[in-house]
């Protein structure tokens, strides 16, 4: 029942750092086993995603879940590139787990709430883009101490690489046409 409280933690930090709230970092915990954690449920999130989508068309064999699980692991990428990127920028050397496990929990509602408008009403999945891009400026604002334009530039581009993987990734096994 421990990672249920862990997800419900992270419901109400986020809404906190959404609301500007100060004791957000009491939500959350910034460690290894914090980290892993924010994993094991994004992962979980990850398969019920699967489990949503393969509602259309069957049972996935192994090879294909173990495939999607992949592809969703990519998503991954996006925030820790973010974040480095940032940093990097800025030459910071302040720790990286009080923005990366707040933004993994972000990810697992992406990730969640993203299978189910997706099979219900796809149209709407851009809103959903523009909630995480205003998830993560808040996110830099607060847990970063980022300056309002560092803090937008972090946002998207880490949403673009979120929107981008899936496109990516589709055109990647496409021929190359001949020139």
């Amino acid at each position: 029942m421990k990672i249920i409280n862990a997800l419900r933690q992270s419901v109400y930090g986020w809404i906190m750092i959404l609301r500007n709230e100060a004791g957000w970092q009491a939500r959350f915990r910034f460690t290894r086993a914090g980290l892993v954690t924010a994993l094991v449920l994004f992962y979980l999130f990850a398969f019920l995603a699967v489990v949503l989508g393969s509602l259309n068309y069957g049972v996935p064999t192994l090879g294909e879940l173990t495939a999607t699980l992949v592809f969703q692991s990519l998503f991954l990428a996006a925030p820790l590139i973010g974040i480095y990127g940032t940093r990097y920028a800025l030459r910071q050397r302040d720790p990286v787990l009080p923005l990366l496990v707040p933004s993994i929990y972000a990810l697992t509602f992406y990730v969640g709430l993203g299978a189910l408008l997706s099979l219900t009403i796809g149209f709407l999945l851009p809103l959903l883009w523009l909630a995480m891009a205003y998830m993560l400026f808040r996110l830099g604002r607060l847990a970063g101490g980022w300056s309002i334009g560092v803090s937008i530039a972090f946002a998207v581009l880490t949403v673009l690489l979120l929107a981008g993987t899936p496109i990516a990734l589709y055109i990647m096994p496409a021929p190359v046409p001949a020139a």
